[in-house]
């Protein structure tokens, strides 16, 4: 037996709701997105090929397969909000490594990526079932979207803040390395002052990697947690891909306008997952789940006519449809098993691992054939989504 206690009254020493540094956190989460846009940039500034830029997310992601079944275990152990705590210490160490000592050479670069994945991984884990902490009850699917919502815009300041820097600031894309740093020391401050009731299990079981791994054999976990998988792979190999897209087949520049591709796709899944937050008032998440993953097959698919107007809208269609697939697929996972929370966070969270292989795949395909061509990789991501959106509203 479980029980939830709705932690509505929470309070930090401000008086602030136990969800003001929640929501912070996921916009810090967001910031982790940023290495889809940096592909562009780093491709520029460092003169690679398109799959050695492609191991800028890899190395933004693999922590994801590292970290994030350890990381639910202790969570289990210690409580979310001291793990979200160390993802935010984390992600600040990883930042102040160009502020102090600058980008001198890509495997720098490939560091201090390295380091601000560890710490998004550890967010992630933490961050979406301690959503549920602080929503009243009925209402994670919502929350947990405008949660996704407020991470989109630290994923939108990813494109946007190179491209400000340099059109009106005169200054270079590694401007965004000290803002992140504000916004997570921020956080950090916030959540330390707030005092959050979490979800408790009557059960003695405490989570291990046996218990974790072995949710895997229950094959509704494992069609979800492959959904991750695959969706995560499919939005990071779609941001970064854009910039290179619209450079290559229409001649924009990536370090004026065409890393604000991925700002317009950005823009677009935030508003999205606002949408999404509204709408999932009176929709079920699960019915809601086929809407998304459809509308983003006829997105990616617009890509391949070869019309730059039609790939704009196409852009943002598709960012529209990829909006709400991540807290769809977590939030209906977790509450059908709430008492399961940290293992499945922990599986799922694992399964972002996906945003380091896809974008690896589309890179060779992007090599061998066109950009343009890539996409089929995230078209084929989504359609198994769909799958899913069918499968589940059957059972």
């Amino acid at each position: 037996m479980t029980q939830h206690i709705n932690s509505g009254k929470s309070k930090g020493s401000g008086g602030l709701p136990a969800s003001i540094p929640v929501f912070m956190a996921f916009l810090c989460m967001g910031f982790g997105d940023a290495v889809g846009p940096f592909v562009g940039l780093a491709r520029e500034e460092f003169e690679l090929s398109n799959t050695m830029a492609q191991l800028i997310p890899f190395a933004g992601f693999i922590m994801f397969g590292l970290l994030s079944v350890p990381m639910g275990i202790y969570q289990d152990k210690k409580g979310k909000k001291f793990i979200l705590m160390l993802g935010l210490i984390i992600a600040m160490a990883g930042l102040l490594v160009p502020v102090i000592g600058g980008l001198e050479s890509y495997a720098l670069f490939l560091v201090t990526v390295l380091m601000l994945g560890a710490g998004a991984t550890i967010l992630q884990v933490a961050g979406n079932p301690i959503m549920r902490d602080v929503s009243p009850g009925g209402k994670y699917a919502r929350n947990l979207s405008l949660g996704q919502f407020v991470k989109a815009i630290g994923s939108l300041s990813g494109p946007l803040i190179p491209v400000i820097a340099a059109r009106w600031l005169g200054m270079g894309w590694e401007l965004i390395f000290p803002v992140y740093s504000v916004a997570v020391l921020v956080t950090i401050i916030l959540l330390a002052s707030t005092r959050i009731h979490e979800f408790k299990s009557e059960s003695d079981q405490h989570a291990s990697f046996a218990s974790s791994l072995g949710l895997l054999k229950n094959p509704y976990v494992l069609m979800m947690v492959l959904g991750i998988f695959l969706y995560v792979g499919a939005e990071v190999s779609m941001s970064s891909n854009i910039p290179l897209y619209l450079e290559d087949s229409f001649g924009i520049d990536i370090k004026t306008l065409g890393v604000a591709g991925s700002g317009f796709f950005f823009i677009a899944i935030m508003t999205g997952r606002f949408l999404g937050s509204v709408i999932l008032n009176w929709i079920s998440a699960k019915r809601f789940l086929v809407i998304t993953a459809f509308v983003s097959i006829i997105g990616i698919a617009g890509l391949f006519t070869g019309n730059q107007l039609i790939a704009i809208i196409s852009i943002f269609v598709t960012g529209l449809g990829f909006a709400n697939v991540f807290p769809l697929i977590f939030s209906i996972t977790v509450d059908r098993m709430p008492e399961r929370s940290n293992e499945l966070s922990g599986l799922m969270v694992t399964a972002i691992l996906g945003g380091a292989i896809l974008p690896v795949f589309s890179g060779v395909v992007s090599d061998l054939t066109s950009v343009a061509i890539g996409f089929t990789v995230p078209l084929l991501a989504l359609v198994y989504i769909l799958f899913v959106g069918f499968k589940i509203n059957r059972l």
